[in-house]
């Protein structure tokens, strides 16, 4: 395996680990959750000892000729299985602890056998890439090098045809996450393939040195880097579609809040814009806006003109939440055009206490009926685009007649 390629791949598992890390202390518990850090955790370990620098500094420092060799088999083993319990805690259902048992036993089971069939072989000749050839005849070395490799691709496949089987039963994030998952799968196991080929082509006196280093590292690496992100796509995508859902948000409230903008600019309401922040934050940031500019308009509404718009919107629309969006965009942007009109060219206007309501109880009709956080995207909706709202607002009757009438 190439140094470099082997510590890239190995930094962007274990970066991706790192972000989990925190999920990890505070749900430490989870078994999911833990599994998940484990399968990153491992393709990061498997990279980092199959690099063949890793592999000369671990001999040196073992002072054992191929000491790295097992415990990179180890490695890649306890990966296997641990992608393969993934997928069962996914699936859940009943016996699912059982089972994730199993695979935990049958796979220690195999580690604890290429320790020993290490120990009984020899090879005192280092090979850092390519081990797996030049000892496939050697005894016991040739059964630990055939037990790792058929039981990575044991594992593999199970896990890519349980994912794929699985996906045709779901939807949204998770599907997209076991068809990566399971073409991830389906990379590792031309890792496993391409190895055997290539020990069995040295069994039968051939010598493909090519196809068990540099294709085999290839399908290894690619695998890897799509397990993590068949991992990560059911955790990231639920976050992915909220922050998706909030921008919308936040660009359908613009109308509405450009609607506002003179008066939250002039009465100082509008708080400082929130800056590298989510779109959740920054939706909340006009949500805040908006409502401060509205309950400053209070002693501006005119229910008069929210009723006859109402009413016409609904003859027209035949939907009562759409006519009631649409009245209350009248009522806003007339509201707002008063205030102003009251506040223009009169010194001090700015810092003047509110006025008073146009007749008993209007100011508190305006707060009772006053449009919450849902009826805000729709009203600002009928701003954007309701030839009625601005008509009816911006009438002359309404600015002129409807002031006068305090």
């Amino acid at each position: 395996m190439n140094g470099l390629l082997g510590y890239v791949s190995c930094a962007v598992l274990w970066l991706v680990l790192v972000v989990k890390a925190p999920d990890l202390v505070r749900h430490r518990d989870d078994p999911y959750l833990r599994t998940i850090c484990a399968v990153l955790g491992l393709g990061g370990l498997c990279f980092l000892l199959g690099a063949p620098p890793t592999v000369g500094a671990v001999n040196r420092l073992g002072q054992i000729p191929n000491l790295a060799a097992p415990l990179t088999y180890a490695a890649i083993t306890a990966y296997s299985a641990a992608s393969q319990i993934l997928v069962v805690l996914w699936r859940g259902g009943p016996g699912v602890h059982r089972t994730a048992r199993r695979w935990v036993l049958a796979y220690t089971g195999v580690v604890l056998c290429i320790a020993v069939l290490f120990l009984l072989g020899d090879a005192p000749v280092e090979r850092r890439e390519d081990l797996d050839t030049y000892y496939a005849t050697t005894p016991y070395l040739r059964e630990m090098i055939l037990l790792y490799l058929v039981g990575h691709l044991t594992a593999v496949s199970v896990t890519g045809v349980s994912a794929l089987r699985w996906a045709r039963e779901v939807h949204g994030p998770l599907r997209a996450g076991l068809i990566t998952l399971g073409a991830g799968a389906v990379c590792g196991a031309g890792y496993s393939l391409s190895k055997l080929v290539a020990v069995a082509a040295r069994w039968s006196g051939q010598d493909w040195p090519s196809l068990g280093t540099d294709v085999a590292q290839a399908a290894a690496g690619l695998g890897a880097l799509m397990t993590a992100a068949g991992v990560l796509i059911p955790v990231a995508g639920p976050r992915l579609a909220e922050w998706r859902r909030a921008w919308r948000t936040y660009v359908r409230l613009a109308p509405l809040e450009r609607e506002l903008d003179d008066i939250l600019a002039r009465r100082r309401l509008r708080l400082p814009r929130p800056r590298w922040s989510s779109p959740a934050t920054r939706l909340i940031w006009r949500q805040t806006s908006i409502h401060n500019g509205l309950s400053h308009l209070d002693a501006h509404v005119d229910r008069e003109l929210y009723d006859e718009t109402r009413e016409t919107a609904l003859r027209t629309t035949g939907d009562p939440e759409r006519a009631a969006a649409t009245a209350w965009a009248a009522v806003i942007s007339a509201a707002a055009r008063v205030c102003l009109t009251d506040h223009d060219g009169v010194p001090g206007a700015a810092d003047r206490a509110p006025r008073q309501p146009r007749y008993a109880g209007e100011s508190e009709w305006f707060q009772e009926r006053a449009p919450g956080t849902d009826a805000l995207v729709r009203i600002a909706d009928a701003l954007a685009g309701s030839p009625l709202a601005r008509a009816t607002a911006g009438a002359p009757a309404v600015a002129a007649e409807r002031s006068s009438a305090v």
